[in-house]
């Protein structure tokens, strides 16, 4: 087999070409109505009441941290097995990152490791959570709400891997990624390996009204056009030299004059230090093109994944491998094995373009400085040791996986 397989790879079709066209013909290219139509189709799926597009899943996170207002030396916990930007959102608003180890069946953050941080410190030590649907695999997020509570903690979900996983609570009802109930936040990432590609791209969910209203000023630096927000008068808006009508509040600001004009269109006002954190339309359009067909995407993952398994169930070179649960969703397909660097590179002798995911963060050098150091976290750590993420994406044919699967029995048949 010539052609180079990936660990993941993107499914443009021309139906998804014809969105972005015919974006790129209308009269709105950013701020527009796509964007709002995105956000909606995407609540819909995931089961959540609000969702705010963003630029990427990173800035998500930060809007996040941003809107549940962690400030300098605020206490977060997260995993460590995750992409750096779930911890690193902390760190841009100032606050401080504790990791805290995974299962190593589930490889999501354990919450028996979570209680035991919580216990050893005094209630308030803690701002919040972010647990990590790693690989696709569902966090028991009722379970870490429970415990947030007792400890008046907040939750950011990071779905990033998760589009349509899900978990069942403990009335045996599933429970989306992302739908809110049990999360303050959550958010996506439409980056072009995951399950919905944008290029680049990402949302967050919520089902709190004041949370939401709050982020659309953040992804806009800050900045509202909702006349029921205004602080200023609308003598000042118009630029009148006359500024002394309206009642005068605490802060120095104008309630205005009931009986006064409405304010112009142009007038804005930046309320808070935000970013330009937006989605274009054409990208919003790719997206809701692609969030049609994500249901049959998601159901074609299941069954590469539950081929793998039935592959790979048993062999001794296998140290553990990726389980096939309800509700996974399989952005990724992870094996530990022996001697992954022989196996990594033997692979990609053929074509085969496997990744690891991921370094632990604890141990990046960044983190390091903040006096991480190896055996923190033994699970991380050994599962980093193994752990190699094979070909997953809908258009993986049987020819490719089976040809994966040969090449990964003939390097331990040697």
């Amino acid at each position: 087999m010539n052609n180079s397989i990936p660990y993941g790879r993107q499914n443009i079709t021309e139906e998804d070409i014809e969105a972005v066209v015919s974006t790129l013909k209308s009269d709105y290219l950013t701020q527009g109505p796509k964007i709002a139509n995105f956000e909606e189709a995407f609540a819909n799926y995931v089961g959540s009441k609000y969702a705010v597009a963003i630029s990427n899943g990173t800035a998500a996170l930060h809007l996040c941290a941003m809107a549940l207002n962690v400030q300098q030396g605020d206490k977060v916990i997260t995993t460590p097995i995750t992409f750096a930007a779930s911890a690193n959102c902390v760190r841009y608003c100032g606050g401080e990152v504790v990791f805290a180890d995974i299962d190593p069946k589930t490889y999501l953050l354990d919450i028996d490791k979570v209680k035991e941080l919580l216990k050893a410190s005094p209630k308030g030590t803690y701002k919040g959570i972010i647990p990590v649907d790693f690989a696709g695999r569902a966090v028991d997020l009722e379970a870490f709400r429970k415990l947030a509570n007792e400890y008046g903690l907040w939750i950011i979900e990071d779905s990033c891997h998760a589009p349509g996983g899900y978990f069942m609570d403990s009335d045996s009802n599933k429970q989306h990624c992302g739908n809110g109930n049990f999360a303050d936040l959550a958010i996506f990432s439409f980056h072009p390996v995951k399950h919905i590609a944008c290029g680049e791209g990402g949302m967050i969910t919520t089902n709190d009204e004041e949370l939401y209203e709050k982020l659309l000023q953040l992804r806009t630096h800050g900045i509202t056009k909702n006349e029921d927000q205004y602080k200023n008068s609308i003598e000042f808006a118009i630029g009148s030299p006359v500024m002394s009508s309206g009642v005068e509040t605490s802060d120095g600001s104008r309630i205005p004059n009931p009986e006064s004009h409405d304010y112009p269109n142009w007038y804005m006002e930046m309320q808070d230090l935000g970013y330009n954190y937006r989605l274009t339309d054409f990208q919003a359009a790719l997206g809701i093109s692609q969030l049609k067909r994500a249901d049959k995407g998601l159901a074609k993952r299941r069954e590469i994944a539950a081929t793998y398994l039935e592959a790979f169930q048993g062999k001794e070179f296998i140290k553990g491998q990726s389980r096939v649960v309800e509700g996974h969703a399989y952005h990724l397909y992870v094996l530990e094995v022996d001697n992954r660097l022989g196996l990594y590179n033997y692979l990609r002798e053929n074509n085969i373009y496997a990744q690891i995911h991921y370094i632990p963060c604890h141990l990046m050098p960044y983190y390091r400085n903040f006096g991480w150091k190896e055996e923190d976290m033994p699970n991380a750590e050994k599962y980093y040791q193994h752990c190699i993420s094979l070909p997953m994406y809908p258009t993986l044919t049987n020819e490719e996986q089976i040809f994966v699967i040969k090449k990964v029995n003939q390097f331990y048949d040697k």
